[in-house]
């Protein structure tokens, strides 16, 4: 088994998101919050529930608004003292639990999600021969370990998780124009689509570039599967995308109420 101390996560975190721009036009999506944190956090702290300890942000728009979160991220979370003339810092009652290791990479203010992969993994890859990426709007529940387990078994170049989500509308199935069944917001039964969160084999930099234009979602996930070494891990728990004030209100309803999937599993 691959120990994931030992992978590095990195989160796109770059975008604009214009969906959501009522939370978005000073911040990046990843730091609108999901309760009373990021939901960048929630995803980090997702992952450091399985061991994934490493992780690396890849940053474009207000990139600084990330950087300046994660500075002082001793000082959002515990009392200090700081002596304004020499600038010392004493921090008090720190109770936040961590352990985590945090890149911040700027990749670029226009850059698609290949390239800003390809730019951060050619400066914090390192030695790694595995690597997971991960949108920065996406909470599931996923077991990330067998999500590991399975791409390392395979030995597929890459991994993606696999969602069955609910419809967003109730359906009707009809025969002619007569109504047959009425089906509030059904599952798709056969339809999977890509949950944004990956694991590559260092291998899948080759399909990769660091040109702007590079989407991770087109030529190289297309010739990925095209090869024959892209699988999926099929997940039919939960999972949401923070892509529009109601998905955020929906998101912070769980968390408040103490029902959080991704975070009190179960």
């Amino acid at each position: 088994m691959v120990d994931p101390s030992d992978i590095p996560v990195f989160i796109l975190a770059g975008g604009l998101g214009t969906r959501l721009k009522e939370h978005t036009e000073f911040r990046p999506k990843p730091m609108v919050e999901v309760g009373n944190k990021p939901i960048i956090w929630h995803i980090m702290r997702g992952y450091s529930r399985f061991g994934f300890k490493k992780f690396v942000v890849c940053t474009g728009f207000r990139s600084d608004v990330i950087k300046d979160y994660f500075l002082q991220y001793d000082a959002r979370n515990s009392d200090f003292t700081v002596k304004l003339k020499t600038h010392d810092v004493r921090y008090h009652n720190s109770h936040h639990e961590e352990d985590w290791s945090v890149t911040v990479a700027y990749t670029g203010e226009h850059t698609m999600t290949g390239a800003r992969i390809a730019r951060a993994a050619s400066r914090y890859l390192g030695t790694a021969e595995h690597f997971a990426v991960t949108y920065g709007d996406g909470l599931c529940n996923a077991d990330l370990l067998s999500v590991l387990d399975a791409h390392v078994t395979t030995g597929a170049v890459g991994t993606v998780l696999a969602i069955n989500p609910p419809s967003r509308f109730g359906e009707l199935r009809m025969q002619s124009s007569r109504v047959v069944e009425f089906a509030e917001k059904p599952e798709l039964s056969e339809s999977w689509i890509n949950g944004g969160y990956f694991l590559f084999r260092r291998k899948f930099l080759e399909y990769l570039s660091p040109e702007e234009d590079c989407v991770l979602e087109q030529q190289p996930l297309r010739q990925l599967a095209d090869s024959g070494e892209l699988h999926a891990f099929r997940h039919s728990g939960f999972w949401a995308c923070m892509d529009t004030q109601r998905d955020k209100e929906y998101l912070d309803e769980l968390w408040n109420s103490g029902r959080a999937p991704w975070a009190f599993p179960g």
